[in-house]
C-alpha cells in the first residue's frame, strides 16, 4: 500500500505551506509555527514546509508576480484570493520573514545593495515613466527612455522601472592635461553651457571628472611646453574666441610662443600645424625673410623682403620664410672683393656722398671690410685677387666691349665690367699641352683639367722650334727653345701631322713642336733590280735642318717632312736598284744608295749631303741597315746556301770533337786500370788478416761452449731446489690464510645474525610500546570528546527509558519471588511490553 501524506504537518517558526481547498480552489497561505491538521478535502501543494524569504540589511530581492496591497494591508479578491501584478516585478529590502504568496516567484536570492564609490557612478535608463522622489523631498519625473547617473558616494537602491546600463569611472584629468569630450545629445552640462549633438570641448581642470551621460570621452590633450627654443604654430579649424580672448577665424594660422604661456592645451576648434624651432643670429650672421607679418595689421606683406641682423633670436611667423637660409657676414680681406648688382633702384650712403643705383648696375665692394647687402642688391660672386708670376696670366673679356686681352706678370684684381674668358683650344691641342706638362709634374697634376681661363703656356724644348699663328694680325712667329710660349687671345699654335712606324705612316706623331736634329730615321722599301729580283730595303737617315734666320717661318712650309723625306728617297734607291742586276747590288748596295741619294758632283764623286729647299732639311748620311728578298724562292735560296755553310762549319767543328774526346776517353781507361791493379793487392792483403781472425775466433768459440754449458747445468740445479723451496712455503701460507678467512667469515656471519635479531626485538618493543601510547590516547581522547556528564547519561540511559516506558502504560504487576534468586525488572518491564504491544495488535 502506498503512504498516505501526514494529515498532521508540524510548521516551524518561520516556515510556511500553501494549502489548497479542492472545494473552492482557492489556496492559502499558512504560517508557523503551528501544527497544522489537514482536513479531507485540503491539500497541502509542498512536501515540507517551506522557509520564509529572510533579506539580510543592505540586502534585497526581486519577487515576480508579486500581491498587491493598498496601505499595507494586502487585496484579495471576491473568492479570498490575493490579487497579484502578473507580469510585474517587485524589488523588496530587507524586513520581516515574509512568505511567498501563490503565484509569487522568488527570481534570485537576496544580494548585496550595490554601494558606489566615490568619482564613480552607474548609467541608468528609465524602462517606463515615473517620479522618482529624491532625498531632499523633490521629484523627478523619469520618461521611459531616459538616461541619467547615480553618482557616488552613496547606496544604490534599485527599481523594477530603472536597469543599470554600465559603470561609469572618473577619469583622472594630470596637470597639463586636458579631457575632450563629444556631446551625444542636446544637453546643459556641468557649467550650464548649452552643447549641441557631435560638440567637441575640452574639461582643462585638473583632478577626477566625471563625465555626464550625455558626454562621450574623445580623448586626452597634452599641453605642449613652450621654451625659449620652441614655438607652435596653430591653424583655425572654424571661427571661435581662443583661451586668451581673442576672436579667430577659419583658416587664420598664428604661433604660440613662451611669451604667451609656458604650458599651452589646444582647443577643439584649432590644430598644431607643427613645431617651430628658435632661429638664432650671432652678431656675425643675418638673414632676409621673405613675405614678413605687419606688426600693425597682423598679416602677411606679401612680396616684400626684411633684413634680420644678429644678435638676434626669432621665430618665423606663418607665411614667412628665409631667403637662402642663414648667411654669415662677407668678411672680406685686402685682396677679396664682392661683385654687387641692383635688383631694384636704390640710394646707397657713402659717407657724405649718396650714389644712385639703378637696376642692373654692377659695382665692386673692396676689403678689408664687413658687408652684409641689402635687399636691394644681389652678390653675383666673390672675388680675389689673382697672383700671377712672370710665367703665368689669364685671360680677360670686358663685357660691355667685347675685347679680350691677357694679363700677366702681376696680382690683378677683376673690373666691375671684366670677366675671365676660357680660350678654347682644339682638342689635339689640348691633348699635346698636356702631354708636354706631364713630363715636369707628376700623375695627380697632370689628370687635372685645364683651367681654360688661364694663358696657355708651353715649353719649347731645346734644339726645337714652334709656329705661331695670329688670326687677328694674320701673321705667324716662330719660337726657337729652350723658350717659354705665353699665346695670346687670338694666336694659335701650329700642329705638325708627321709620319711615323717603319715602314712610315702618315699622320702617325703629331707635335707642336719641330725638332731641328741632327736626328735620325728609319724606313722600310720595296725595290725590284733589272732581273726582277725584289728585295725589302730597311735605311736609316741621318738629318738636320739648316735654318735660316731671315725667314724661319720656311721650316714649317712642308707639314709632313718625314713623309716627304722617305718618299723622294725611295724613289731615287728604286730607280738605281732597277738598273742593278742582284748579284751587283748584293756586293755594292750601299755605294749604290748613297750614289741614288747624293748624287755626284762635277768631278764624278759622289755628295756627302742631300739638301731640300722647301724647308732646309738636310740628309747627310744613309745606311742600309738590312736587305731581305722578298720572293720567296730567292729566299729559299739564300737560305740553303746560308745553311750549307753552317752544316759544313759544324761537321768539321763535330770531328774536331770527335778526337779530342777519343783522346780523353784512352787517358781515363788507362787511369782506370792502373787503379783496378792497385785495389786488387790490397784487398788480398785484407784477405789474409780475414783469415788470421777467422781462426782466432773459432778457437775462443770452442772453448767458451763449454765452459757456458756447466754453468748452465750448475745453475740450473741451484735454481730448481731454490723453487721448490719457496713453493713450499708459499702452500704453507696460502693454507694458514684460507684457515684465517674462514675463521672471520664465521665470525662476521654469526655477529650480523645477533644484531639482526637483537633490532627485530627492539622494534618489536617499539611497536607495542607505541600501540599501547595510541590506544591509551585514543580513549583518553575519546573520555575528553565525551565528557563525564555524557558518559553518566549514556549509563543511565538505559534503565530511565524502561522506568518510563513502565510509567506511560500506566501498568501495574504484582511479582512473587523466593527472595533467594535476584529479578531483573527491566527484563520484566520489556516483556510485558512487549506482551502488550502483541495484545494491541
Amino acid at each position: 500500500m502506498a503512504s498516505q501524506p501526514s494529515t498532521v504537518i508540524r510548521v516551524k517558526p518561520h516556515h510556511f505551506i500553501h494549502v489548497l481547498d479542492n472545494n473552492t480552489n482557492v489556496t492559502r497561505v499558512e504560517v508557523g509555527p503551528q501544527t497544522f491538521t489537514r482536513q479531507d478535502h485540503e491539500r497541502v501543494l509542498h512536501p515540507t514546509p517551506l522557509p520564509m524569504i529572510l533579506i539580510p540589511p543592505r540586502n534585497y530581492c526581486i519577487i515576480d508576480n508579486p500581491i498587491i496591497r493598498k496601505d499595507g494591508v494586502l487585496v484579495v479578491d471576491q473568492f479570498n484570493q490575493p490579487k497579484l501584478r502578473h507580469g510585474d516585478q517587485e524589488i523588496r529590502f530587507s524586513q520581516d520573514p515574509f512568505p511567498l504568496y501563490p503565484g509569487e516567484v522568488l527570481i534570485a536570492q537576496p544580494v548585496p545593495l550595490q554601494v558606489i564609490q566615490a568619482n564613480s557612478a552607474l548609467r541608468l535608463k528609465c524602462l517606463r515613466d515615473f517620479v522618482e522622489v529624491k532625498a531632499d523631498k523633490t521629484t523627478v519625473s523619469r520618461t521611459a527612455g531616459d538616461e541619467w547617473l547615480f553618482e557616488g558616494p552613496g547606496t544604490y537602491y534599485p527599481r523594477v522601472e530603472v536597469t543599470v546600463i554600465e559603470p561609469v569611472k572618473a577619469v583622472i584629468i594630470k596637470e597639463n592635461q586636458a579631457l575632450k569630450l563629444r556631446a551625444r545629445l542636446c544637453f546643459t552640462d556641468r557649467k550650464g553651457s548649452e552643447r549641441q549633438p557631435g560638440e567637441e570641448w575640452l574639461v582643462r581642470e585638473s583632478g577626477a571628472y566625471l563625465p555626464g551621460v550625455h558626454e562621450e570621452i574623445v580623448g586626452f590633450i597634452q599641453a605642449l611646453v613652450l621654451t625659449d627654443r620652441i614655438a607652435y604654430q596653430l591653424l583655425a579649424l572654424r571661427s571661435f574666441i581662443d583661451c586668451f580672448g581673442k576672436a579667430r577665424k577659419a583658416g587664420e594660422e598664428w604661433i604660440i610662443t613662451q611669451s604667451d604661456c609656458d604650458t599651452y592645451i589646444p582647443d577643439v576648434n584649432e590644430k598644431v600645424v607643427r613645431d617651430i624651432k628658435a632661429i638664432t643670429l650671432t652678431n656675425r650672421q643675418y638673414c632676409i625673410v621673405e613675405n614678413p607679418v605687419d606688426k600693425a595689421t597682423g598679416k602677411n606683406k606679401l612680396g616684400h623682403k626684411q633684413l634680420l641682423q644678429g644678435d638676434l633670436t626669432f621665430f618665423l611667423l606663418p607665411g614667412e620664410s628665409l631667403v637662402k637660409g642663414i648667411q654669415n657676414v662677407n668678411v672680406l680681406s685686402e685682396d677679396e672683393a664682392l661683385l654687387l648688382s641692383a635688383k631694384e633702384e636704390f640710394v646707397e650712403k657713402k659717407g657724405k656722398e649718396t650714389v644712385v643705383h639703378k637696376p642692373g648696375d654692377l659695382w665692386m665692394i673692396y676689403g678689408p671690410c664687413d658687408y652684409i647687402p641689402p635687399i636691394q642688391v644681389d652678390v653675383v660672386e666673390r672675388r680675389k685677387r689673382i697672383p700671377l708670376d712672370v710665367n703665368e696670366g689669364i685671360y680677360v673679356r670686358d663685357i660691355k666691349t667685347g675685347k679680350v686681352r691677357s694679363v700677366h706678370g702681376s696680382s690683378y684684381m677683376l673690373l666691375p665690367n671684366e670677366e675671365r674668358w676660357a680660350k678654347p683650344l682644339s682638342p689635339i691641342v689640348d691633348e699635346l699641352l698636356n702631354k708636354s706638362a706631364s713630363r715636369d709634374v707628376n700623375e695627380e697634376h697632370n689628370n687635372a683639367e685645364r683651367d681654360p681661363t688661364k694663358v696657355v703656356t708651353y715649353r719649347v724644348p731645346h734644339n726645337a722650334a714652334v709656329q705661331i699663328f695670329d688670326y687677328r694680325k694674320k701673321e705667324a712667329r716662330v719660337i726657337f727653345g729652350p723658350e717659354l710660349v705665353m699665346l695670346e687671345p687670338d694666336e694659335e699654335f701650329t700642329v705638325l701631322s708627321l709620319s711615323g712606324k717603319i715602314p712610315k705612316r702618315p699622320n702617325h706623331i703629331r707635335s707642336l713642336a719641330l725638332f731641328l736634329g741632327p736626328d735620325f730615321m728609319t724606313d722600310l722599301i720595296t725595290v725590284e733590280t733589272a732581273d726582277h729580283a725584289r728585295l725589302s730595303l730597311k735605311l736609316s737617315y741621318n738629318w738636320h735642318f739648316k735654318i735660316e734666320p731671315k725667314n724661319p717661318s720656311k721650316l714649317f712650309a712642308t707639314s709632313d717632312f718625314t713623309g716627304d723625306l722617305c718618299k723622294a728617297t725611295g724613289s731615287l734607291v728604286r730607280a738605281a736598284v732597277a738598273a742593278s742586276t742582284f748579284d751587283n747590288f748584293h756586293k755594292h748596295s750601299s755605294d749604290i744608295i748613297q750614289t741614288a741619294v747624293f748624287g755626284k758632283n762635277k768631278n764624278g764623286e759622289s755628295n756627302d749631303c742631300l739638301y731640300f729647299e722647301t724647308n732646309g732639311l738636310v740628309i747627310t748620311n744613309i745606311d742600309v741597315q738590312s736587305v731581305e728578298p722578298v720572293d720567296q724562292r730567292t729566299l729559299d735560296s739564300l737560305q740553303k746556301s746560308v745553311q750549307l755553310a753552317i752544316e759544313i762549319t759544324t761537321k768539321s767543328q763535330e770531328a774536331t770533337a770527335r778526337q779530342e774526346a777519343e783522346r780523353l776517353e784512352q787517358m781515363a781507361r788507362g787511369e782506370l786500370e792502373r787503379q783496378k791493379i792497385v785495389d786488387e793487392a790490397r784487398a788480398e792483403e785484407s784477405r789474409a788478416k780475414l783469415v788470421q781472425l777467422q781462426a782466432q775466433s773459432a778457437a775462443v768459440e770452442s772453448t767458451g761452449q763449454a765452459v757456458a754449458e756447466a754453468r748452465a747445468r750448475a745453475e740450473a740445479a741451484i735454481i730448481e731446489a731454490e723453487s721448490e723451496i719457496k713453493h713450499a712455503k708459499l702452500s704453507t701460507k696460502a693454507t694458514e690464510i684460507e684457515s684465517n678467512a674462514d675463521l672471520e667469515t664465521i665470525k662476521a656471519k654469526r655477529i650480523a645474525e645477533l644484531e639482526h635479531v637483537k633490532a627485530l626485538n627492539d622494534l618489536e618493543v617499539v611497536k607495542a610500546r607505541e600501540l599501547a601510547a595510541i590506544e591509551i590516547s585514543k580513549f583518553e581522547n575519546t573520555v575528553n570528546a565525551l565528557g563525564s556528564d555524557t558518559i553518566c547519561a549514556i549509563s543511565n540511559a538505559g534503565p530511565e527509558m524502561q522506568a518510563k516506558l513502565l510509567g506511560s502504560l500506566n501498568l501495574s504487576s504484582v511479582m512473587i519471588t523466593d527472595g533467594s534468586s535476584p529479578v531483573n525488572l527491566f527484563n520484566t518491564a520489556n516483556g510485558l511490553i512487549g506482551n502488550g504491544v502483541n495484545m494491541h495488535e
